[in-house]
């Protein structure tokens, strides 16, 4: 059971990549929950729970640390999630009787994204001191601060649209998809940045089609 949580354990090699158990898991969960978020499924705040768990292992292990504090948050916005998707209001409700997809009004996306500017400076300043903060703990410098804070914030940004089923969360998550498949890329977890070169596709496809459902629900 050790070995499932070692990223430096071999659980199959694919083309000359060698990939863990963690790595391996946590893309396909990854893969599944994002899928189904694009397609209005109300259950991909479940498998996220199980995707968000092995990634906050993963994280640690290659000193990428905003995302893996990143993951605390995920766990606790997928169960906020599931709830107000299969939960809303009445007067939120679509025809299945779950929240309906809306826009953001050109005023709060403004607002929301200075506070991710905002928020990107912030944490990109605290990770890049964080092995001085605490070495026992971080013993190697964070990688990349300023880019993965940035990837971050606008995550969090992001989902808190996606909570609300906000058409524009899945613009927000295209440009941080971009550049977390790159950052994966380098830091040699080249599956997980395959899978999140998927998660661009998948994010060009939700703001295609929630941007489709919202016009056809505001016809109706």
């Amino acid at each position: 059971m050790n070995n499932f949580f070692d990223v430096q354990q071999t659980f199959l090699t694919l083309w000359g990549y060698s990939m863990s158990h963690l790595e391996f898991w946590a893309t396909i969960t990854g893969g599944v929950a994002v899928w189904l978020s694009a397609k209005e499924n109300v259950w991909s705040w479940i498998v996220g729970l199980v995707n968000v768990s092995l990634a906050f292992l993963l994280f640690f292990q290659i000193q990428l640390y905003p995302d893996m504090f990143l993951q605390v948050f995920f766990f606790i916005t997928n169960i906020i999630g599931f709830i107000q998707w299969k939960f809303p209001k009445s007067t939120e409700a679509n025809q299945n009787n779950e929240l309906k997809i809306t826009k953001l009004s050109v005023r709060t996306f403004s607002q929301l994204s200075a506070l991710g500017v905002a928020g990107t400076l912030l944490m990109g300043s605290f990770s890049s001191n964080l092995h001085e903060l605490a070495p026992k703990i971080f013993s190697l410098p964070s990688a990349f601060p300023y880019m993965d804070s940035f990837t971050t914030v606008m995550s969090i940004v992001a989902t808190f649209m996606l909570i609300r089923k906000k058409v524009e969360a899945w613009w927000i998550w295209l440009v941080v998809d971009v550049i977390a498949t790159y950052m994966y890329y380098i830091k040699d977890v080249k599956l997980y940045a395959f899978l999140y070169f998927i998660f661009v596709i998948i994010a060009a496809f939700g703001a295609w089609e929630w941007t489709r459902r919202y016009l056809k629900q505001s016809e109706n």
